[in-house]
């Protein structure tokens, strides 16, 4: 996961930024993480936009960033929860990299394009296959409504494709199978892929505000403010 890959330098970085070169406030701060771990860093409101901010030499890591991103992103929507948030951040890392996003697994020698081929794909599996599979559908559908939901609003314009219920309906329903799965509490996921799926909607919207705002920030579409103002409606206002 990604809380635990985070580094001494990423500390660093953490304590620097929040103390804003304050002697005082440094101390305070890192004796609280002594005391209480480094999740009172990861977890303070005030990084994030430290880290928007911050223009030296020293730049935040890939896994830093995006783990207090989430951190706080997820938390304006009242989502507390520091295991689903690294969750969320590993997936978003792992399928980040080359076609890792259309393969069940990093090794597995096929691509599937579609949800419907994952879904078929789980039908006919069993054992470790299928929890794969099944927590994969999960994966998947979060990925593509989570950073990519102007991508498939414009597929529903052009080709009729479906829409960001029909993912995360597919989505909620891949995570709740594989937290009953035998395999998911050996692997010790059967809580977190449960939240996942039972929350689904939530952490959806916590990745589209990330993708929104720092990654495709210029692209306004009626699409997206029509989904930015549904999803304010149903879930709670944008902080």
């Amino acid at each position: 996961m990604v809380r635990s890959s985070l580094t001494a330098q990423d500390y660093a970085l953490a304590v620097s930024l929040l103390s804003a070169g304050g002697a005082a406030e440094r101390a305070r701060l890192e004796s609280r993480a002594q005391a209480e771990g480094p999740d009172v860093l990861w977890d303070d409101p005030r990084l994030m936009p430290a880290l928007l901010a911050h223009t030296g030499l020293t730049q935040p890591s890939a896994p830093l960033f995006l783990y207090v991103s989430l951190r706080r992103l997820l938390g304006e929507l009242g989502v507390d929860d520091r295991d689903v948030t690294d969750y969320c951040a590993a997936m978003v890392l792992a399928f980040g990299r080359r076609d890792r996003a259309w393969r069940i697994d990093e090794h597995d020698e096929n691509r599937y394009a579609y949800l419907v081929e994952l879904v078929e794909e789980a039908s006919r599996a069993e054992g470790e296959r299928q929890f794969r599979v099944r927590v994969h559908i999960g994966n998947f559908a979060l990925w593509l409504t989570g950073m990519f939901p102007d991508y498939i609003a414009a597929r529903r314009s052009r080709k009729g494709g479906p829409d960001l219920p029909y993912y995360e309906e597919l989505g909620r329903s891949g995570f709740r199978l594989a937290s009953d799965h035998v395999l998911a509490e050996r692997t010790g996921l059967g809580g977190v892929l449960r939240t996942a799926g039972e929350r689904f909607g939530l952490l959806r919207v916590a990745l589209n505000r990330l993708s929104d705002r720092l990654l495709f920030p210029r692209h306004h579409s009626p699409d997206r403010l029509l989904r930015q103002v549904a999803d304010e409606f149903r879930f709670g206002a944008v902080h």
